[in-house]
């Protein structure tokens, strides 16, 4: 389970912010007011619970072999979505830096790109790893063709 954020404990929280910029916003608004926000969560609280995150923007691209809800091309929110994802020791600890005098600026900043409003979902996590090396992959392999009923 901390594979993929290491020493993430089994019982910390993920919460997710979706943003959807407005017409008159960009991406690189989105990059410099988000790049403040995390630097300030970083700084003030990476000791008091934060344990890391990440930002995905939508890349447009939808993929017909994964989805069942039709056969789009590209999405239509294209570089106009982002996910912004962050995790947690407790939800008590996220929502500590939440009432930061530090973060409630930049927050704000953040929150007017926003056409969506803000919606911040607290999830637990069910799983999480990494890829196998070449050689874990080949073993993996092996050891279903070998023990697969």
């Amino acid at each position: 389970m901390s594979g993929f954020i290491p020493h993430f404990p089994d019982t910390g929280v993920v919460t997710v912010n979706r943003v959807i910029l407005k017409p008159e916003f960009d991406v690189d608004d989105l990059q410099e007011r988000v790049a403040m926000l995390c630097e300030n969560v970083k700084t003030f609280h990476s000791d008091t619970g934060f344990f890391g995150g990440f930002v995905m923007l939508n890349s447009g691209l939808v993929s017909n072999e994964g989805s069942t809800i039709g056969q789009t091309v590209e999405s239509p929110l294209k570089e106009r979505e982002a996910l912004i994802v962050t995790f947690w020791k407790s939800f008590s600890d996220h929502e500590r830096s939440h009432k930061s005098p530090t973060f409630q600026p930049l927050f704000a900043e953040v929150l007017d790109l926003c056409e969506n409003g803000n919606e911040e979902i607290a999830y637990q996590m069910l799983w999480s790893g990494k890829a196998y090396s070449a050689t874990e992959a080949e073993a993996a392999r092996h050891a279903k063709e070998r023990f697969a009923a």
